[in-house]
């Protein structure tokens, strides 16, 4: 590993779990399912309160000036208890396109407020399917976007949203205010709390953020970054699932003993323990290597093991649980949705396997 925790980031995410855990409401994540547009207030209010909004973003900016390895200590904790809203990883992705900006505007307006938590962001890079085809069909002509994004997880409560287009100067990112987006149609989804949408333009004012090469660059360094912070959030997310299933391996008895007691559990077990540990140690390196040359190497690592981790794990621990483990109570299919939803958000397996043979090889596949 790059980097051991520090004694201040040990007690940040202990305090981050405890509370956390205090204020998370499992009959309140259940009813979001339900509720297509909706998020946990309750949670958002809890980082706003915390200062985890506030964490990455510049001191000059009223934030704390940290990086990284400390969002992903955050991230981690929210992904334990499946957090009911997506504004921590996508605020910071808006942080990262107005930093690599040049508009000192853009930035005084709009930092302040994503370090307080006053403002929501969401960032459309969907277009993007694979490495190899950065540049999406949403046009920027005369100041304004035309086209749409698809799929845009925090799409639905969004204030800003920093989008990819093709302008004739080669590509760019921009701005946009989310109350000139011409429409915003909601995706009913098994994961209600990611609030996906379809993000339509026609004409809607932007102000550019990074033109030419350097927005290729830019944007692809903002994906990797909101995905380490997505593979912390499912290692954690992996981890409670598989601490699930031990501790009913270790409860539920038959035959006379715990049925953890049979080589087909606690095997299994094992094998979640040592993915949950790979993909942990995996996301420590990562968030350890940004502004890094081998950062994007080591996203990509970080994110295919995170997301092999929660899958296999959240299944997994379903099994083991048997039919309590498919009840709505139960909660564990809170983890098996968010498992599902995070795999896809941010460039699926597919995506971040490309990029990791384009950075190993250098060769485009």
């Amino acid at each position: 590993m790059s980097i051991l925790y520090d004694e201040g980031q040990q007690a940040m995410a202990e305090e981050t779990r405890r509370v956390l855990a205090a204020r998370t409401d499992r009959a309140r994540q259940l009813e979001l399912l339900d509720r297509c547009g909706e998020w946990d207030e309750t949670f958002w209010t809890t980082a706003v309160d915390q200062g985890w909004t506030a964490l990455a973003v510049p001191e000059a900016f009223g934030g704390l000036g940290l990086g990284l390895i400390e969002l992903g200590l955050v991230a981690q904790e929210a992904g334990r208890v499946v957090s009911g809203a997506p504004f921590l990883t996508y605020g910071h992705g808006a942080v990262c396109a107005l930093l690599a900006s040049e508009d000192e505007g853009l930035q005084s307006t709009w930092l302040p407020r994503l370090a307080k938590g006053e403002v929501k962001a969401a960032v459309a890079f969907a277009e993007e399917s694979s490495p190899m085809q950065p540049h999406p069909s949403v046009e920027f002509r005369g100041g304004k976007l035309q086209g749409a994004k698809s799929g845009v997880a925090g799409g639905l409560a969004a204030d800003i949203v920093v989008v990819s287009a093709s302008a004739a100067e080669g590509p760019v990112l921009v701005l946009v205010e989310a109350g000139d987006v011409l429409e915003r149609r909601a995706i009913r989804s098994f994961d209600n709390s990611r609030l996906f949408a379809d993000m339509i333009f026609d004409g809607s004012p932007a102000r550019v953020l990074v033109s030419g090469d350097a927005a290729d660059e830019a944007a692809l360094d903002i994906q990797a970054q909101m995905a380490v912070l997505a593979a912390h959030e499912q290692a954690g997310g992996a981890e409670a699932a598989m601490q699930a299933a031990r501790d009913y391996a270790l409860e539920r008895r038959a035959f006379g003993q715990p049925i953890g007691a049979f080589q087909s559990i606690k095997h299994r077990i094992a094998e979640l323990y040592g993915l949950v540990e790979i993909a942990r140690a995996n996301c420590i390196h990562a968030a350890a290597r940004q502004g890094r040359g081998d950062f994007l190497e080591a996203a990509a690592c970080a994110r295919l093991s995170a997301i092999e981790a929660y899958d296999m794990a959240t299944r997994d621990a379903v099994q083991i649980h048997g039919g309590s483990g498919v009840t709505w109570d139960g909660g564990l299919h809170l983890h098996m949705r968010r498992a599902r939803s995070l795999a896809i958000e941010l460039g699926n397996a597919l995506f971040w396997e490309d990029l990791l043979a384009i950075e190993l090889t250098g060769v485009a596949a």
